[in-house]
């Protein structure tokens, strides 16, 4: 019998983007103010989804390439 894997996180919180990006609290919400970073809010609760980290990241690659 194999154990599955955890399925990876719907929505980030900010201390995970920072983790994942090895950002500071501050730049990280800098990036959501400035719309560079595409966020969510439920209640007062931050949120960030995969694809929009992921995207984000694509674009520095693909300016950096030019």
């Amino acid at each position: 019998m194999s154990i599955a894997a955890p399925p990876p996180p719907q929505a980030l919180t900010v201390p995970e983007v920072m983790t994942a990006l090895r950002l500071s609290r501050s730049k990280v919400y800098d990036l959501i103010r400035s719309r560079q970073l595409a966020s969510f809010t439920i209640g007062r609760a931050r949120r960030v989804a995969p694809d929009s980290v992921r995207a984000f990241m694509q674009e520095r690659i693909e300016e950096n390439a030019a």
